[in-house]
């Protein structure tokens, strides 16, 4: 493939254009030439994983041709074949011819070609003679002096083997992170996300064909074991629950004696919040509200009931106030709960099934479609890794909360692989805390936080149990009735 000179002039975010463009037909191209051979997501990865490696390039014009070069020294390796960090100097003499790859040779290639392995699993990548002209990068133009470029991870050659599964959408982007799935094809796995709602994932998605089901909470994940007759299950990270909701409702909440300032994060008095929800209180009925005077009932909004964990999760705090402060058990706390939990679903209308809905909404509609959203930490803390957090934005702890624990159920042994993996490795668990989720190694998540700028509460100590299985299906069940 040859690519164009950018024109003379043309705009940074042009060129930017230009190159993904090119790296997507790229791609493409490469995935039909060995289809026989490699999947397209095998081929995806050592694209984008090759590409990324040109990321302080401030020469763009050939890295697609060098991306192309790399991937195919990777997709066709050669006995023998020596990898190489190649370092371009912004200048200076030009570097005599140097031997590299399987003796190929690059004459008047400027800087100098160091041997790093001799490992045929490593991603190579390479300036041809007269391809990047003196003073142009391939993988960075650095200084004399300037650090080298470190060598990519192993990817292994093998094909790989996919293994499929039903994760929460809460997962999604997770999932989707390329550096993710780099990790898990360097353990030779491309795994295959569909989403669902943590209930339905639970009692009903077809699982037939999947490897492993990966449920955003405890009771979600016994019930399924259950249903299928395992007993293995990974916790890799949890999330506590929480509200996304804007500083203006949070100083009419706070005036209304509903909110607390205990901490870096504020907390809703779940029992105050209860207490306007069962006397029917609306907002234009607050004292003083200039700033969302609408006649509507105070109502956290939520996902699905009968599909939904956080749903669910909403359902287990209510339940806990609702009784006196205490866990819900047997058919006489049951049905004591039951009048108030059904009202703080029906009384929103319509509900989605999976927790990305409603969230997406708070983040594009704003305070006046949803107040309060009911959402994972996880969620908020994503947002604002990406960006997408506005000022008037506010995490609002509800007091108190539960944790949502994310449970993989693996069905194949591949599916325990990858529950282990999730489990265990560590670059798994670095990047889970960037996606927001809180894992065994808290000192990431609190290094993801602090460098964003999101105001968590790092110890929750007013964290209460969810009811047995049994309870919490029966009082999900009594809600569904309701619809």
């Amino acid at each position: 493939m040859a690519l164009e000179t950018a024109p003379k002039g043309e705009a940074p975010d042009d060129k930017a254009a230009r190159e993904q463009k090119a790296i997507r037909e790229l791609e493409n191209r490469l995935a039909d030439a060995y289809a026989q051979d490699r999947s397209p997501a095998e081929v995806g990865v050592a694209v984008q994983s090759a590409h990324s490696r040109f990321a302080g390039s401030t020469v763009r014009d050939f890295v697609p041709i060098l991306v192309e070069r790399a991937v195919r020294r990777e997709l066709e390796p050669e006995e023998g074949f020596e990898t190489a960090e190649v370092i371009v100097s912004a200048g200076g003499a030009q570097a005599p011819t140097e031997k590299i790859a399987t003796g190929a040779t690059a004459p008047g290639l400027p800087g100098r070609v160091r041997s790093l392995a001799t490992d045929r699993r490593s991603l190579f990548v390479l300036a041809g003679a007269g391809m990047v002209a003196a003073g142009a990068a391939a993988w960075a133009v650095t200084r004399p002096d300037a650090e080298p470029v470190q060598a990519a991870a192993p990817v292994s050659g093998a094909p790989l083997t996919t293994v499929s599964g039903v994760v929460g959408s809460e997962k999604a982007a997770f999932f989707d992170d390329r550096r993710v799935a780099e990790i898990f094809a360097a353990h030779g796995f491309d795994v295959r996300v569909k989403t669902a709602g943590s209930r339905e994932i639970s009692t009903s998605i077809d699982l037939d064909g999947q490897a492993f089901a990966f449920p955003s909470s405890l009771p979600a994940a016994e019930k399924l074991k259950r249903e299928v007759g395992v007993r293995t299950q990974f916790t890799p990270f949890y999330s506590p629950m929480a509200i996304a909701t804007f500083t203006p409702i949070v100083e009419l909440l706070d005036a209304a004696g509903a909110v607390k300032y205990d901490g870096p994060a504020p907390t809703l008095d779940f029992s105050a919040y209860i207490d306007m929800v069962q006397r029917g209180v609306q907002w234009d009925e607050l004292a003083g509200n200039t700033s969302y005077p609408v006649a509507k009932n105070i109502l956290v909004s939520t996902t699905d009931a009968r599909t939904s964990n956080s749903a669910a999760m909403y359902l287990a705090v209510a339940s806990y106030v609702v009784n006196d402060h205490a866990v819900v058990r047997g058919a006489t706390a049951e049905q004591h709960v039951l009048p108030t939990l059904q009202r703080l679903f029906l009384a929103q209308g319509y509900t989605e099934g999976s927790s990305a809905g409603p969230f997406e909404e708070y983040l594009t509609a704003g305070m006046g479609a949803t107040p309060m959203t009911w959402i994972y930490e996880a969620q908020y803390v994503s947002a604002a890794v990406a960006g997408r957090l506005r000022p008037e934005m506010v995490l609002l702890y509800p007091s108190p909360t539960v944790l949502s624990r994310h449970t993989v159920v693996p069905l194949t042994p591949e599916g325990e692989q990858v529950g282990a993996l999730l489990h265990n490795d560590p670059d798994l668990q670095a990047l889970a805390a960037e996606h927001g989720f809180r894992t065994g190694d808290a000192a990431r998540f609190d290094e993801v936080v602090t460098e964003h700028d999101v105001p968590v509460t790092a110890d929750l100590v007013d964290v209460v149990d969810v009811p047995a299985f049994e309870t919490l299906e029966h009082l999900l069940d009594g809600v569904a009735g309701a619809y």
